[in-house]
């Protein structure tokens, strides 16, 4: 957590010698950070559905739900705070009608709307510093509050490796690496690849790509904090509520659910042209990418931990690789390509996941993956030479 507090605490004087190698340091620990997180909330999980006799699968998916009301409440305050800083001092921006045109769908990052953005806010090219230093100042404080709190009050790890399936006893890191990579070999692995890539597209589509081609480019840059709280506020409430959802249900309709919600999300995008006067539909498109991501990040996360008993390590491990993929090439394509091609690439995705999703249902449903004498589940690669 200290590492994110490095990149924050670069923000003072950002410069390129500064940001990239605090962003290394960054990106060196949220990645333990947070499969370690999705391992302890398994672990947790486990052993409160052991001691309370519930069924493991409904209480690891509540315990997730809980923790992602919390994260999502986060961006909520965050954004609460940015854009209350960052709003001070603004000025309506009259826009032709060629640049309204241009947002949405057709939205590029191109000169025209470069300058157009680096200008919205009063003809300046950045917020002042001490709007910059404000900002940086409170997310700071926060990030180190928040480590001393889980270094008092957080239980080490070890207090839940006795429960069954709770895998993953103290690996090196060369261990894990090993056992991550070779964690592909599983059949579950592969198919849930896609969607756990959709996971990290769909979340960069909305912080990058939403926010400047909608949001920026229809009302302006200071509106994309608020429209963001709504966005935290629908996917912290829905987080939460969701474990009772699956308890009733079941697993499956809850995911088709969020499919669906996302489909009807990205056509509409396809076809709505974000105009000044259409204030609420901002906000209403946002709520409900708040919905689906909620589906998403509880039930994708409940789904390792589910379907890869006694390997949380390496599950994690690659639940955290494939969607840190799916945020790289959402960012990386952000200033590349059109807005129309990542729609394109969103849905492209969207239906590959969960064609995979369903796949392993169906094979669960069919007694699971073939195992040999030990009980192991037998990888790819040998099934696919004994077929030969």
């Amino acid at each position: 957590m200290l590492c994110y507090s490095s990149y924050i605490a670069a923000q003072f004087y950002p410069e390129i010698y500064t940001l990239v190698p605090t962003a290394f340091i960054l990106g060196l620990g949220a990645a333990p950070l947070w499969a370690s997180k999705c391992i302890y909330l398994t672990k947790v999980g486990l052993r409160y559905a052991s001691l309370v006799g519930e069924n493991s699968d409904v209480i690891i998916t509540k315990f997730f739900g809980i923790f992602f009301m919390f994260f999502q409440f986060t961006q909520v305050w965050g954004s609460l705070i940015a854009s209350s800083v960052l709003s001070v001092g603004v000025e309506e921006v009259n826009r032709t009608e060629a640049e309204i045109l241009s947002c949405g769908y057709n939205f590029c990052i191109s000169e025209p709307t470069r300058e157009l953005n680096s200008s919205d806010s009063s003809g300046r090219e950045g917020p002042p510093l001490w709007q910059i230093y404000t900002l940086a100042s409170i997310f700071l404080l926060c990030s180190l509050l928040s480590s001393v709190v889980v270094i008092i009050f957080v239980d080490p790890i070890s207090s839940f490796k006795e429960v069954v399936g709770g895998g993953g006893e103290g690996k090196s890191s060369l261990q894990l690496l090993v056992a991550t990579f070779n964690h592909l070999r599983h059949p579950y692995q592969l198919l849930i690849v896609p969607l756990t890539i959709w996971s990290g597209l769909e979340q960069g589509f909305l912080t990058a790509d939403y926010t400047a081609g909608y949001v920026s480019c229809g009302l302006g840059v200071h509106m994309v904090g608020y429209v963001i709280v709504c966005y935290g506020v629908c996917d912290a409430l829905c987080s939460m509520g969701l474990s009772s959802v699956v308890k009733v249900l079941g697993r499956v309709p809850v995911f088709t659910l969020g499919f669906l919600i996302n489909v009807a999300l990205i056509v509409a995008l396809v076809y709505w042209r974000p105009l000044p006067d259409d204030v609420a539909w901002f906000f209403v498109i946002v709520g409900f990418w708040g919905v689906s991501d909620a589906i998403w990040q509880t039930q994708i996360n409940a789904l390792y931990g589910v379907i890869f008993p006694g390997q949380c390590e390496a599950a994690f491990s690659n639940y955290r690789l494939w969607e840190s993929i799916g945020f790289f090439i959402s960012y990386a394509c952000s200033t590349a390509i059109c807005v129309d091609v990542k729609i394109t690439i969103l849905i492209i995705f969207l239906v590959v996941g969960m064609t995979g999703y369903y796949t392993i249902e169906i094979i669960q449903r069919m007694g699971g993956p073939k195992k040999d004498k030990d009980g192991s589940v037998i990888p790819l690669d040998q099934l696919i030479v004994r077929e030969l």
